[in-house]
């Protein structure tokens, strides 16, 4: 093959994957390349910066957290349980969804434990712009459909109001630089509550590589396995099937945080080295296809055939120090849960569900017995 038919190749492959996984674009539409490539371009060129930068952001300390919530269905429930718990520390203010029934639910729980005075926004889709018009909130957490993160997250925080939302964050790159941009500007903390980086096995494991126990990282696996296709096509489970839809026009990782964030953290990603390069391919698509045949006849989803994503998808992530990662999801599958959380150094090698550990200091070769894992434990714990 000469350069030219190679070079044609390369830019043919080069435009195909990055206008359908970067830019949302089908080939097919018969985009040109230097349009593709302009569109690269245009959207992975940092913006200019509208503020200070946020990272280590201190603001001054609050004696009681007064805390709204945004989305109090699966994930926001059980936030509200937990910023209950930490009364008097934190108050709930001011609960909102727009399913009445979600909300009240939430505020019968919270008048239930002394919390009576709790303002309830509901019915309407614009309710949670109303709530975080009010005074006595300082922080919002947000749990709703992933399409409103960013809209709810960008409002809260210039409305004055820190915010801590569910993964994913955002899940379109200008999403990401809207949320960047926000919070430089109006100088407001803004968390992904990646609730995995602080797990006990993820948190033993960075300190381990911190202590040097590791040696030199070269490589790790991480994952989101989990059988979840009783809740993307069951009934009433997501407003409005929305994890199902999100299944039907995207192909890729949906939700690559839980294994990523911790192997980000062991890493050091943006504290000495950065993801560089990446490439992703899925297999077919039968799980929720084959699943949707046997769900209630009167579901939207029921018989649909359409899904456009992969059953699994395999992610192979290359950083700038060299190191390589493999990042997999998996949601639709029989099969345990797992996020793999494997890390390999020049001394040490983790691997997890079931947690193990192999020491190069104890031959390598085999997993340490439970006596070492026991030490090990409670010395980096």
């Amino acid at each position: 093959m000469n350069n030219q038919k190679k070079n044609s190749r390369r830019n043919f492959l080069k435009t195909s994957a990055l206008t359908g996984a970067f830019l949302g674009m089908a080939p097919a539409m018969g985009y040109s390349k230097e349009t593709i490539q302009e569109q690269l371009e245009k959207q992975s060129k940092p913006p200019k910066s509208l503020g200070k930068s946020v990272m280590g952001l201190k603001s001054d300390p609050i004696e009681q957290v007064k805390i709204a919530f945004i989305g109090v269905g699966n994930r926001g429930s059980g936030h509200v349980s937990n910023v209950n718990a930490l009364f008097p520390k934190a108050k709930i203010t001011a609960i909102c969804d727009i399913r009445r029934e979600r909300a009240e639910s939430s505020i019968n729980f919270l008048k239930k434990h002394g919390q009576k005075k709790v303002g309830i926004y509901t019915d309407s889709e614009e309710a949670w712009k109303e709530m975080l018009k009010r005074d006595d909130i300082d922080l919002v957490i947000i749990s709703t459909p992933w399409k409103d993160h960013v809209p709810m997250s960008v409002y809260a925080m210039q409305q004055g109001k820190h915010v801590a939302l569910e993964v994913p964050a955002a899940y379109t790159l200008e999403g990401c630089w809207q949320l960047v941009n926000t919070a430089e500007e109006t100088q407001r903390n803004c968390m992904m509550m990646e609730n995995v980086c602080y797990g006990d096995e993820e948190l033993w494991v960075l300190n381990m590589v911190t202590e040097g126990v590791f040696g030199t990282l070269t490589y790790a696996e991480a994952a989101y396995i989990h059988d979840l296709r009783g809740l993307i096509l069951g009934n009433n489970q997501y407003y409005k099937n929305w994890r199902a839809q999100h299944h039907v026009e995207f192909d890729g990782n949906l939700y690559p945080t839980h294994g990523l964030g911790p192997v980000a953290q062991y890493m050091g990603i943006a504290r000495g080295d950065r993801f560089e390069h990446l490439v992703s391919m899925s297999s077919l698509e039968v799980g929720l296809t084959e699943y949707a045949k046997n769900i209630d006849t009167g579901h939207e989803f029921y018989q649909h055939t359409d899904f456009a994503h992969g059953d699994m998808n395999n992610s192979l992530i290359k950083t700038q120090k060299g190191r390589t990662i493999l990042l997999q999801h998996d949601v639709v599958t029989p099969r345990p849960y797992s996020r793999i959380n494997a890390l390999a150094g020049t001394k040490a090698y983790h691997e997890g569900y079931p947690s193990r550990l192999a020491l190069q200091e104890k031959g390598g070769h085999s997993w340490i017995g439970s006596a070492d894992y026991k030490e090990m434990k409670e010395r980096f714990k």
